[in-house]
């Protein structure tokens, strides 16, 4: 199967810019795997779908404000950075513009001081592994000086930047939202309790390994960037209590698949934490999802070689261009397909 296998044609004018208002106002796309059927909805009909003893998973990651920009401390000459992940305390794996500036050892300033980074090594894949210094707490000064890290294809400014995180965010760690819980709002998810259906929660903090292009022909040869995930132990509880009693388990979103998935692979779906780069294309075989409800994806993504994975090749293509004739909006800020 060939990377060029997953590219569609869509126009610059349906890739989402700004969110939709209210959240789940936005239209869905529900795909009927025994059917093939497919309607066109809203995001709040999302509940007519749902049946009581269902489970959904959502990912709880909140997304830091990753994007940074200063100074080289001996020359001033200006540069950005993008927080990855933390890997302990006070080292971090960043994205470096541009990277010519950040060898080992060169030391940048931002935000007039509140924060120092020292470049500590250059990792494989040219990311720069640096060690942060400021005198309150890390997160803290993000909040100050830092910014949303929104995706290139977004190029208007996000006025509130609350509306780049779900409304169940919690664990800080993500360079990047999981996109598909944007669309549920707390009123929406109370009557999805009121209706008898689970929500359960797992954490996979988002780095961007997730949108890095595929740059191999043969898909079967890109290797996937490592991303830290958890499952609590009521989350484990919650969904072997739903398979026991015949009712669906649906993802929210390709993190929420790919931690459970993850963990499943592995044998017992039990209480957990690790790191995953589990790469999921066609010809995989789930052993936990019976749903997913997830955005429309970038051509040539791992993200849509997963939905061509859950659903079938043939019918993820026909969908996404049934999607583009239908004016739908693509990508983190556009409309939802539930798979069920």
């Amino acid at each position: 199967m060939k990377t060029s296998d997953f590219f569609y044609e869509l126009p610059q004018e349906q890739i989402a810019q700004t969110p939709i208002e209210p959240r789940d106002h936005s239209r869905l796309m529900v795909l009927h795997r025994e059917s093939d059927n497919i309607e066109h909805k809203h995001f709040y009909d999302i509940i007519d779908y749902l049946n009581k003893g269902d489970t959904l998973i959502v990912n709880d990651s909140r997304v830091i404000p990753a994007r940074i920009y200063g100074y080289k401390e001996d020359t001033g000459a200006k540069i950005e950075f993008l927080l990855l992940r933390q890997l302990d305390g006070k080292r971090w794996e960043t994205l470096v513009k541009p990277g010519k500036k950040a060898k080992p050892g060169t030391r940048f300033i931002f935000g007039d001081g509140l924060l120092t980074a020292e470049v500590i090594e250059v990792t494989d894949d040219g990311n720069r592994i640096v060690e942060l210094n400021s005198e309150e707490n890390i997160y803290a000064t993000l909040d100050k000086i830092g910014q949303m890290p929104l995706p290139p294809y977004i190029t208007e400014k996000l006025e509130d930047q609350e509306r780049y995180q779900t409304v169940y965010s919690h664990e800080l760690g993500s360079a990047a939202a999981p996109t598909a819980g944007l669309h549920f709002t707390n009123e929406l998810l109370d009557k999805i309790r009121e209706k008898g259906v689970n929500i359960g929660y797992v954490t996979l903090h988002v780095g961007l390994g997730t949108f890095r292009p595929v740059k191999v022909d043969d898909v079967t040869k890109h290797k996937m960037h490592s991303e830290h995930y958890e499952i609590p132990a009521e989350t484990a509880e919650l969904i072997k209590r739903t398979k026991a009693s015949g009712k669906r388990v649906i993802a929210v979103g390709t993190t929420s698949c790919r931690t459970l998935e993850s963990v499943a692979a592995q044998g017992e779906l039990l209480a957990c934490d690790g790191f995953t780069d589990i790469f999921i294309y066609p010809g995989f075989k789930f052993k936990v999802l019976d749903g997913l409800i997830t955005n429309f994806h970038l051509p040539e993504s791992t993200l849509i070689m997963l939905v061509s994975a859950f659903y079938g090749y043939d019918k993820t293509m026909r969908a996404y261009n049934i999607a583009v004739k239908e004016n739908y909006r693509f990508f983190s800020f556009g409309d939802a397909m539930a798979i069920l």
